[in-house]
C-alpha cells in the first residue's frame, strides 16, 4: 500500500483540486452572468441568415444585437428590406424606419470596347490580373477587368459579365454592397433604386486620352451638363457626374451623349427585350 501511495496522492490532490476550481467557476458564473435580452434571439429568427454584412455588423447576430443595445436601425437590413423592417421595429415596440432600396452599380462601359496592353493569361481574379505585368492587361487604368471577382462574391446572382464587363441587375440586387469591398478598382457604387440615369465610366483621364485608351470612356466634354434641364450633372475631374437628388431621369443626358456611356434603367430594359 505505501508503495501505491505516491501515485494516489497527486491523483488525489488534482482531483480535489478540480472539484474546488469547479465549484469557483459555476458560482462565479452564476454571478457575472450577463442575461441575454430575449428580443436578439427573436430578431435573429426573422433576418434572412445571409450574414453577408451590408448592416455594417458582423453577421445577423451581430446586427440583432445591436438593435437592441441601440447601435443599429431598425431598417439596417438590406437583405431583408421594408419587410424585415417591419418585423424588427414590431419586436422592439417601434414604428418602423423608412429605408430607401438602394442598388449597386458597375462605373464602367468598357469591357471589349476598352483597348488592351496584352492578353492576360493567369488566375482568373481581378486582383490578380491588376497586379500583373505593367498594372494589368488594360490600357485604361480605371476600367473594369471583366474576370468576374465580384460576380463570385454576390450570394443573390445580381452580378455577371457581358460584353466583357460586369454588370448588376437592379431587380435581384439587395445592397449588401459585398461586392465593393471586392473590385480592386473601386468601379462599384452605391445608387439609390430611384436613380435610373448614371455615367458608365470611372475615368478620370483627360478626353484626348481617353479617345485612344476606351471607345466607352467620357471625355468631359460637358455636353450632358449643357442639356440637363434640371441642373442635375456636373463635369469633376474630367468626369461628368449624375446628382440622385436633382435627376429627374428625363433621358435627354443619354440622348446627347456623344460617346453613349449614360444610360437609363428604361434604356436597358427596351435593349433587353430586343
Amino acid at each position: 500500500m505505501d508503495a501505491l501511495l505516491p501515485i494516489f496522492l497527486p491523483v488525489v490532490v488534482l482531483g480535489g483540486l478540480g472539484t474546488v476550481f469547479g465549484a469557483v467557476l459555476g458560482v462565479a458564473a452564476k454571478k457575472f452572468a450577463v442575461d441575454k435580452d430575449e428580443r436578439e434571439e427573436q430578431i435573429l429568427g426573422i433576418l434572412p441568415g445571409a450574414n453577408c454584412g451590408g448592416c455594417g455588423f458582423p453577421g445577423c447576430s451581430g446586427f440583432a444585437a445591436a438593435v437592441v443595445s441601440g447601435e443599429a436601425t431598425t431598417n439596417g437590413c438590406a437583405v431583408g428590406g421594408s419587410e424585415v423592417t417591419a418585423l424588427v421595429a414590431g419586436i422592439m415596440g417601434v414604428e418602423p424606419e423608412d429605408a430607401e432600396r438602394h442598388v449597386a452599380f458597375v462605373r464602367c462601359s468598357g469591357g471589349a470596347r476598352s483597348n488592351r496592353k496584352y492578353d492576360y493569361v493567369g488566375l482568373d481574379d481581378c486582383f490578380s490580373a491588376l497586379n500583373a505585368i505593367g498594372g494589368g492587361p488594360l490600357t485604361c487604368r480605371f476600367g473594369c477587368l471583366g474576370l468576374g471577382s465580384c460576380t463570385r462574391v454576390c450570394q443573390f446572382g445580381a452580378l455577371s459579365l457581358v460584353n466583357g464587363v460586369a454588370k448588376v441587375n437592379r431587380e435581384k440586387c439587395v445592397g449588401c454592397m459585398q461586392c465593393v469591398a471586392t473590385c480592386p478598382k473601386r468601379l462599384i457604387t452605391k445608387l439609390p433604386y430611384s436613380s435610373e440615369t448614371r455615367v458608365g465610366c470611372n475615368s478620370h483621364a483627360r478626353g484626348a486620352a481617353v479617345r485612344k485608351l476606351c471607345e466607352a470612356g467620357c471625355i468631359g466634354c460637358g455636353i450632358c451638363v449643357k442639356n440637363c434641364p434640371n441642373d442635375a450633372i456636373r463635369v469633376e475631374d474630367n468626369l461628368a457626374i449624375i446628382d440622385p437628388a436633382k435627376c429627374h431621369n428625363c433621358g435627354i443626358c443619354v440622348e446627347k451623349c456623344p460617346r453613349h456611356i449614360i444610360e437609363s434603367v428604361v434604356s436597358v430594359r427596351a435593349e433587353a427585350k430586343v
